[in-house]
């Protein structure tokens, strides 16, 4: 039996940000509709190494694919070379279970968190968004801008890192991405002037501040992806419209999980999942004076849809190698 391996390459020629928006969108809309199986997350955590593994298994029934992803956080690997995220996609076959597929996951974990970034922005932030601030300068920082700017026609961005070199390496790569001037300012605070604002730290204490937020603000709050993980003021939480992409999974190791353990939100003040508004079975965001926020831990489901689309075009293009198993 063979099956078809995809390298890092491979994966970057068929996969581009409009198909990922698209296929993502079509996962949220899947799941809720309740037309999908995805148990949580499960961890290995590597304390010494400040670092965790994961698994992330799911089948979407309406696409009748399904597949398991494994991944690493680690955030140290930058001082030794290596991205912070790291990871692998099989897919398997629903009517015999046999592996179709093995591919790079780094690059497409990467474009699917940035496309889940912006299908929620299309349905929360205002439809008027023109301005984007970003704190964090990272890899997923910049796959979360061009899911914006294939969203939302932008007038500014601005940008904030501790590394602030970081910052404007991201300023030089993003502004032909974004089609519009990038800011580096010297400030979180002055990060959250905007009409979206998208969080990309792995930060273990709030560093948003309620008192910063302009009305009508959207925030994508990407950076909280394991228990323990916040970037929000809990004060943020108590009075915006929070969505998440999965309850069990955000109540986990989401950026409502702190909060809600330590009695600051209940389950019942967080308004939907993002799958329901997809679905059409709630209502996005109330008015434009709202403040809205997306918790997003990231789906297996947004794997799995994004590698079944890699798939699909390897084979109709014969781009990939075949690995003999037996």
């Amino acid at each position: 039996m063979e099956i078809l391996w995809l390298d890092q390459d491979d994966v970057k020629s068929l996969l581009d940000m409009p198909s990922a928006l698209e296929a993502v969108e079509m996962a949220f809309a899947q799941h809720g509709r309740n037309k999908v199986q995805m148990p949580p997350k499960s961890y290995l955590y590597f304390t010494e190494h400040n670092g965790d593994l994961r698994t992330m298994p799911a089948f979407l029934e309406e696409e009748d694919v399904a597949g398991v992803k494994v991944v690493n956080v680690h955030p140290e690997n930058r001082k030794v070379g290596l991205p912070t995220v790291m990871a692998t996609v099989i897919l398997n076959s629903t009517s015999t279970g046999a592996p179709l597929a093995m591919m790079d996951g780094t690059y497409l974990t990467d474009i699917r968190t940035g496309a889940a970034g912006g299908v929620a922005a299309r349905y929360l932030a205002r439809e008027n968004s023109s301005v984007v601030g970003m704190v964090g300068a990272g890899n997923q920082a910049r796959t979360q801008l061009e899911a914006i700017s294939n969203v939302f026609d932008l007038e500014q961005v601005y940008v904030f890192d501790l590394d602030t070199s970081r910052a404007e390496d991201f300023k030089e790569g993003m502004e032909s991405v974004a089609c519009c001037d990038i800011t580096v300012v010297d400030s979180i605070q002055k990060a959250c002037d905007a009409d979206i604002l998208i969080t990309t730290t792995p930060s273990r204490k709030p560093i948003i501040k309620a008192q910063w937020l302009p009305e009508g603000l959207h925030i994508n709050a990407i950076g909280a992806d394991a228990r323990g993980k916040e970037e929000l003021d809990p004060n943020i939480l108590q009075k915006a419209r929070v969505v998440v992409d999965d309850m069990a999974q955000a109540t986990h190791s989401g950026e409502v999980n702190v909060p809600l353990s330590e009695g600051y939100i209940r389950q019942e003040d967080i308004f939907a999942q993002l799958g329901q508004i997809v679905a059409g079975l709630h209502e996005g965001r109330e008015s434009d004076s709202q403040v809205t926020v997306f918790d997003s831990t990231g789906l297996a489901i947004q794997d799995i849809v994004t590698a079944n689309l890699v798939y699909k075009k390897a084979k109709n293009k014969g781009i990939g190698s075949k690995a003999k198993l037996f």
